[in-house]
């Protein structure tokens, strides 16, 4: 196994990086976070200083790409470039959650593919492998040369969601897009699935037709990979709560990015609890349905397996499929 490696991280989420590195030290295989210098110049600009060697050895770039977004990616791209020209063996790129990641096609003749942009930039400053969790898209990690993992939080959010779900719960999508994705807490949890179908409105705008599953008298789980402004989960409320759901939901992403009123979209008398993972640095300290579920463990066992050069696949292993779920009260 190669000890000689170092963990730096950018301003997007410390204290992620500061849990994974405590993983690493209970697992004997710790080392404290690298040394470094990131900040801005009075005119935005980003300064970067590694400040400490790393000729020769692997480095671990800790940075989800959230909001700002542009801002957190420059400082990646910086993080990089500044250890490639400092030696360092190999570069690898933990990016817990992949900004522009939904921006994987193109809708019109005259549209960039960012999500290929950023992979073209970050094989530029020389990255040689990337780690993320739950990205929007799978197929993204066609757009990349280097070696790509795509780690998954939903056994992670199933382990905290047992022995908490009402009886009866359905996992519901809230587009066809997320099926494959509720399709997997549905495994883990032993719960039917509903989807919701939809059509645009609008440019900005969506309707939901109809909801594919039983959810007459029943509580729900919606699901989802992200949640951005909160308006996917705010508008499938209503149409559940139409075809005859019990209102008692419990919503649960990977990505909290909670931004504009997210809070105020789900602050529905009908949801009970919000889960969403430490994947960005969530700001939101005093909502009392926000539950936060880290992901350290998680990222802190792909780093100790990529050290030893070793798989991860059964890090997609870890949750045995539940007959049916119980209810919190019940033995």
């Amino acid at each position: 196994m190669n000890n000689e490696f170092t963990i730096f991280g950018g301003r997007a989420n410390p204290a992620l990086v500061q849990l994974v590195a405590h993983e690493l030290v209970a697992h004997e295989l710790g080392t404290p976070v690298g040394n470094c210098v990131v900040e801005r110049f009075p005119d935005g600009e980003v300064a970067v200083q590694i400040l400490e060697c790393v000729r020769r050895k692997e480095v671990f770039l800790m940075q989800p790409t959230s909001p700002p977004t542009n801002d957190h990616l420059i400082e990646l791209l910086a993080l990089a470039d500044a250890c490639r020209r400092a030696g360092a063996a190999r570069s690898i790129a933990i990016v817990p959650f992949f900004g522009y990641g939904r921006a994987d096609r193109r809708h019109g003749r005259r549209e960039p593919i960012m999500a290929r942009m950023v992979a073209d930039l970050l094989k530029v400053v020389g990255i040689d492998h990337v780690v993320t969790v739950d990205p929007h898209t799978a197929q993204i990690e066609g757009f990349f040369y280097a070696p790509v993992d795509s780690l998954t939080a939903v056994p992670t959010l199933c382990r905290a969601l047992r022995g908490r779900l009402p009886l009866g719960i359905v996992i519901v999508a809230p587009d066809a897009g997320r099926v494959e994705m509720v399709s997997r807490y549905a495994q883990c949890l032993g719960a039917p699935v509903a989807v919701l179908h939809k059509r645009r409105v609008s440019g900005a705008e969506t309707a939901v037709t109809h909801v594919a599953g039983e959810v007459s008298g029943r509580p729900c789980l919606i699901v989802d990979d992200m949640i951005s402004t909160g308006g996917t989960v705010a508008e499938s409320i209503p149409a559940l709560l139409v075809a005859g759901a019990r209102p008692e939901f419990i919503v649960a992403a990977t990505h909290g990015l909670l931004v504009e009123d997210a809070r105020g979209k789900l602050s529905h008398p009908a949801v009970r609890e919000v889960l969403v993972t430490d994947s960005v640095d969530v700001r939101e300290r005093d909502w009392p349905q926000l539950r936060m579920i880290s992901i350290a463990p998680l990222v802190a066992a792909a780093l100790e397996r990529l050290v030893a050069d070793g798989s991860l696949g059964e890090l997609y292993l870890k949750v045995p499929r539940q007959t049916a779920p119980h209810r919190e009260d019940e033995k």
